[in-house]
């Protein structure tokens, strides 16, 4: 069975994004091709241990089981060591992609304290999107009572749009609540 937001995408997206951006083939459109979650553990000074926090937590989050960061070379400065595991990541693809983005549009994105959207500017130039979680108990898989320590996130959602305005256009028509700027506010105060 197909996922919620997948089934959206293929039958209303797809066709208002082919209209928007007047493209003739359904295959030009911007899709998402996977979201990367990603945390390190920082100056933590007992990290083998938080790593493991992080890893157990990314596995509520995501569903699937993360791989574990090393350092590439030892920096005195941040007492790491070369080969010292420092965070854990997981792509997301396929079902788990979809899903994962279904619940954080929908539930964890409005449970952040004081949400008016998330920031339309963190875009890289090629339509991929990057946004960063403060706190790991927006997301309702973790149990309050259970944190360890805070930790913080990552998300990274890549796409195949070739522009950030293509790939702004795709996340908003999934459902993205980005924040609104106040242009007529700006121009006004002018």
């Amino acid at each position: 069975m197909k996922p919620t937001l997948q089934t959206y995408y293929k039958d209303k997206v797809v066709p208002a994004l082919k209209k928007d951006l007047g493209y003739t083939n359904p295959h030009q459109v911007p899709a998402l091709e996977k979201i990367v979650v990603t945390t390190h553990v920082g100056s933590a000074s007992d990290r083998k241990q938080a790593v493991e926090d992080a890893i157990e937590d990314i596995s509520k989050i995501t569903g699937q089981k993360p791989s574990i960061s090393y350092a590439r070379k030892s920096v005195a400065n941040f007492k790491v060591r070369e080969g010292e595991a420092v965070g854990a990541r997981v792509t997301l693809r396929g079902n788990h992609m979809w899903e994962f983005l279904d619940r954080f549009i929908n539930i964890t994105a409005p449970n952040i304290r004081d949400f008016r959207g998330i920031s339309p500017k963190s875009f890289d130039g090629r339509g991929n999107y990057a946004v960063g979680i403060n706190d790991q108990s927006i997301f309702p898989e973790i149990e309050l009572d259970q944190i360890k320590r805070q930790l913080g996130f990552d998300l990274i959602f890549v796409t195949t749009a070739n522009t950030d305005d293509e790939g702004r256009a795709l996340l908003k028509a999934l459902g993205m609540p980005f924040r609104e700027t106040k242009k007529s506010d700006d121009e006004a105060a002018a």
